[in-house]
């Protein structure tokens, strides 16, 4: 290797810089994905307790599918009020 671009093991200065949005390793046991299935636990919404399907993720947000029976719905909510099944 070049010394003069350094290794990747080395303290260059540069340190990796977390991406907006998500979550830390540390705070999450699995990582929240679309196609992951999910459970609402915000105690302050209607849906808390129900299981449904990341359709997308946009920002701090994710798009999360509800079927049951007759119904679909599709709602947003805070990736913090998500846990991963």
């Amino acid at each position: 290797m070049d010394a003069a671009f350094g290794a990747w093991g080395s303290d260059n200065g540069c340190s990796p810089s977390p991406i907006p949005g998500a979550a830390m390793a540390s705070e999450s046991p699995a990582p929240i994905l679309p196609g992951t299935t999910v459970v609402v636990s915000d105690a302050r919404s209607i849906y808390n307790g129900y299981r449904g399907f990341v359709q997308r993720i946009s920002g701090r947000r994710a798009a999360v599918l509800f079927e049951g029976g007759n119904w679909d719905k599709l709602i947003t909510v805070p990736l913090t009020t998500l846990q991963a099944v």
